[in-house]
């Protein structure tokens, strides 16, 4: 059954997030060492290390926003992309519906 969204748009749209991670990845890391960095600072207190450990925590579940990104793709029925393509090579038609 053919679906009356695009999965070609939401495939676009979803290699655009992944490049935009892709962008932010060396940012993150640098993130991340900095913020491991200053867990070393000498006579830091238990509740600043705890909240810097949060932040590394948080900075590394960049790799749930990949795993978001996967499920996304999944979400879109096998075989509408190839129909979609299908059906924009032969030009759109009004549905009489």
């Amino acid at each position: 059954m053919p679906i009356k969204w695009s999965g070609i748009k939401v495939n676009k749209a979803m290699d655009e997030v992944e490049q935009q991670l892709d962008l932010a990845e060396s940012f993150l890391a640098q993130a991340e060492a900095k913020a491991r960095e200053a867990t070393r600072i000498a006579k830091l207190p238990d509740y600043m290390d705890q909240r810097l450990g949060r932040l590394i925590f948080t900075i590394k579940r960049r790799d749930d926003m990949k795993a978001a990104v996967k499920s996304v793709r999944e979400t879109i029925p096998d075989g509408a992309i190839e129909a979609e393509q299908e059906s924009l090579k032969h030009g759109s038609q009004q549905s009489l519906v």
